[in-house]
């Protein structure tokens, strides 16, 4: 791993990673700076979460380069937390491992993301949504600069996702802090992002969420008539990669998508700071 001299918090080159001789990943051009939401869509086996696991650390790329911030600092929200019902265990205090941190620090992030009445819960008592803001605010506890989460709703209701975006959203601006998130919902892409990266084994296209829905493979991406509100992801591609990757390894949750195959690749290309095409 390198250190970045550039603005840049987060960023790799030509990063692979391979199970079994079977690529998941295939050269993954990425970055992030400072303040940016950005999202990551695509279909299950895609290695979105694969991805997500490289930048924190958690597994190594095959090959390729991952460059970090000198003084980068990660706040990770996983896609849910097992729990078990034999172990009683208060918010406070599961915001105290595995190191403390000062009641007076706690009270302010609890307060910033409206959990302070939850503090002397039992975490087994809290609800989906409950739990969700509780892991954002101990994601929050380190101050990160960089926030990860991976499909951080997952089970909840239009509502509870909404509010809980919100939430991120608040986040964001209260402490400029950089967002990327895995997402299965439309409105959440085309709401709450400054860039969508659209991932299947390698980067299919990226861009400003205003730029990218008005292109015919954004389109076919998320299928058509979703005016921005499909709370549902479906994926709809079928172009040929040039490269296996085996769609076992990226653990994502069930969802009824539909995986009729119709996303095909223009050979233009357009403003990189904007949106662009991958082949």
């Amino acid at each position: 791993m390198q250190h970045i001299k550039d603005d840049s918090l987060l960023s790799t080159n030509n990063l692979c990673v391979s199970y079994a001789k079977k690529s998941v990943l295939h050269n993954i051009d990425f970055s992030i700076r400072s303040g940016e939401i950005v999202t990551i869509v695509g279909p299950n086996g895609s290695g979105k979460s694969t991805l997500l696991r490289v930048l924190i650390g958690s597994i190594d790329a095959s090959s390729g380069t991952l460059r970090r911030a000198s003084e980068l600092r990660i706040g990770y929200v996983p896609q849910k937390l097992e729990l078990t019902q034999i172990l009683p265990m208060t918010v406070r205090r599961f915001f105290g491992i595995p190191r403390r941190v000062s009641n007076e620090h706690v009270q302010q992030i609890c307060q910033q993301i409206s959990v302070a009445h939850l503090l002397e819960k039992q975490i087994v008592e809290l609800s989906g949504g409950q739990l969700q803001r509780v892991l954002l605010a101990r994601a929050a506890l380190n101050s990160p600069n960089l926030l990860i989460l991976d499909e951080p709703t997952q089970g909840l209701d239009q509502q509870g996702s909404a509010e809980f975006y919100r939430q991120i959203e608040a986040l964001r601006n209260d402490t400029g802090c950089a967002v990327l998130m895995v997402s299965h919902e439309l409105h959440v892409v085309m709401s709450a992002s400054d860039r969508v990266i659209c991932l299947n084994g390698h980067v299919c296209c990226e861009g400003a969420p205003d730029v990218v829905s008005s292109k015919p493979e954004y389109r076919a991406l998320f299928g058509t008539g979703t005016q921005g509100t499909l709370a549902l992801y479906r994926h709809v591609h079928d172009h040929k990669h040039d490269h296996d990757h085996d769609h076992d390894h990226d653990h994502d949750h069930d969802h009824d998508h539909d995986h009729a195959h119709a996303h095909t690749h223009t050979p233009e290309s357009t403003d990189p700071e904007q949106g662009r095409e991958h082949k």
